[in-house]
């Protein structure tokens, strides 16, 4: 029997330890299904910094969640044994060894055959946790919802930043390249040749003019359809969110996708073979309101319900 949160109608929401959904920590209990597990490590930014507070804050905003989540008719933690495993201590001054923390993390605390929702931090943390993935279920499919493309070669000469990993997953060979997909894309670029390196890549396409004008079931439909039954693994940066819904991030654009849009979505994957997820670039020193934290803590609780809905189908 799955050890689930604490009980608020004993213990108020605003007390005792900020665990994720206040679940239990991995060491409270005999094994993990699904592990929420922070990486508070922001040295890959281009722009604002401040993506390192992001798991704690996420954390915080995380108090309100309840057992039963009606949009996916689903009582995740007691469907599965969900905890919050903590955080990896990446090395903030040395991106290829924080790099490799995360990686090494990642598949430490998935060889029982858990799965990892993890908290960021900034997006470079996505291409160590790919890597992982990759090594469980050979070349994975991805759905990256983003304001950006992040696949971009270099910013001042460095390969590995939170503008680059998915350029990195494509070389490494650890992405399937018939199942790759951007969603909430948006905003001015470098120029033309970033779309047609990215096309290059793999990657499909859907804007967020594209998710308001056909509307989020069509929406779905295409990623279902793009992804089929591979193994699929979900990257969601905040900032796809419009800022008046996640102000706090650290590269914010407008036009985005409401929160609405957003978790309509993810509830549309349902039944996908999900195999991990991250919820990244928090940056609470711009969160006015929590808007951001809330959002994320949602955001994660929707991929956690998921990931309890797949693991309920397999016991």
């Amino acid at each position: 029997m799955p050890i689930g949160p604490i009980d608020a109608s004993k213990n108020p929401r605003y007390a005792g330890f900020a665990t994720f959904a206040r679940l239990p920590r991995l060491d409270q209990v005999e094994h993990a299904d699904i592990a929420v597990v922070g990486v508070p490590f922001d040295t890959g930014v281009s722009y604002r910094p401040g993506a390192r507070f992001g798991p704690a804050h996420v954390r915080e905003s995380s108090r309100l969640l309840r057992p039963y989540n009606p949009a996916l008719d689903v009582s995740p933690f007691a469907s599965a044994q969900v905890v919050d495993a903590g955080d990896i201590a990446a090395n903030p001054f040395h991106i290829d060894e924080a790099i490799d923390t995360v990686h090494a993390s990642a598949l430490d605390l998935t060889a029982d055959g858990a799965r990892l929702v993890t908290i960021g931090g900034d997006h470079t943390i996505a291409l160590p946790l790919l890597r992982a993935a990759a090594e469980q279920h050979g070349p994975v499919a991805l759905i990256h919802f983003d304001a950006h493309l992040d696949t971009w070669d270099t910013y001042f000469g460095a390969e590995y930043t939170h503008g680059t990993p998915f350029r990195r997953a494509v070389e490494e060979g650890i992405l399937d390249t018939e199942a790759l997909s951007h969603v909430g894309t948006r905003g001015p670029l470098y120029g033309k040749k970033d779309l047609e390196d990215d096309r290059r890549f793999g990657f499909g396409i859907v804007t967020s003019s594209d998710v308001f004008r056909q509307g989020v079931d069509e929406v779905v439909d295409k990623l279902r359809q793009r992804v089929g039954n591979r193994p699929v693994y979900v990257s969601v940066d905040i900032d796809v969110l419009d800022p008046a819904h996640a102000p706090g991030t650290g590269t914010p654009e407008a036009g985005g996708l409401t929160s609405r849009e957003l978790l309509e979505i993810l509830r549309g994957f349902a039944g996908l073979n999900l195999i991990g997820a991250d919820v990244v670039e928090v940056a609470p020193a711009y969160d006015h309101a929590q808007l951001t934290g809330v959002a994320a803590s949602h955001v994660a609780y929707d991929l956690v319900s998921l990931l309890a809905m797949r693991h309920a189908e397999q016991a």
